[in-house]
């Protein structure tokens, strides 16, 4: 396996949703919300990884978007998390959108090497 940030950071914030459901789950006792973020949150990084072993860079492309669609979702739930006051924890938040932000970065060039 390559040693790429994009795969790093993935699977850190990954552990990150998972001690933040665990955390809001025994506190707060949410269910709903943690459970959506927990699939969500690690869906992300097991796309990346798959996209690794994709047939093609078509078939590449394809799981990093699925990835972008399920950190999309995951921030989506975060800030459900934080605005509806079970969590203050703003930081895996931040971590999400960094995630985001390199898995539109690398699309657009995967997309690029394409042509």
């Amino acid at each position: 396996m390559t040693n790429s940030a994009l795969l790093t950071k993935s699977k850190a914030l990954a552990l990150e949703v998972i001690r933040l459901c665990n955390e809001v789950k025994s506190t707060k006792k949410e269910t709903v919300l943690t459970n959506q973020l927990i699939r969500s949150g690690t869906s992300v990084g097991a796309n990346i990884r798959e996209a690794f072993y994709a047939h093609g860079k078509a078939n590449f492309i394809a799981k990093l978007q699925i990835a972008l669609k399920e950190c999309a979702e995951s921030e989506y739930w975060l800030e459900l998390l934080i605005e509806g006051d079970y969590t203050e924890d703003k930081c895996v938040l931040a971590h999400c959108t960094e995630v985001k932000r390199m898995l539109i970065a690398s699309i657009n060039t995967a997309k690029n090497n394409l042509k």
